[in-house]
């Protein structure tokens, strides 16, 4: 995944669907994973990774809960 501000990342998530959200959360917790297994095997360089990607899903939490609502 390519690293973005968060306004651009936020744009872009603004922009989808349900379904590509969805998709979107659903890689982001898969890399979570990934990254959890590799802090704990000591083999994760970039640790602030783990907290770029938790607050992603939330974004993608937030957006995908604001279109549900009619809010975005």
């Amino acid at each position: 995944m390519i690293v973005v501000k968060s306004k651009e990342y936020l744009d872009g998530l603004l922009g989808m669907t349900g379904a590509e959200l969805q998709t979107e959360l659903v890689d982001a917790k898969k890399e979570l994973f990934n990254l959890r297994l590799q802090n704990a095997t000591s083999q994760l360089e970039n640790t602030a990774r783990i907290k770029e990607v938790r607050r992603n899903i939330a974004r993608i939490r937030t957006v995908m809960t604001r279109k549900e609502r009619g809010l975005a």
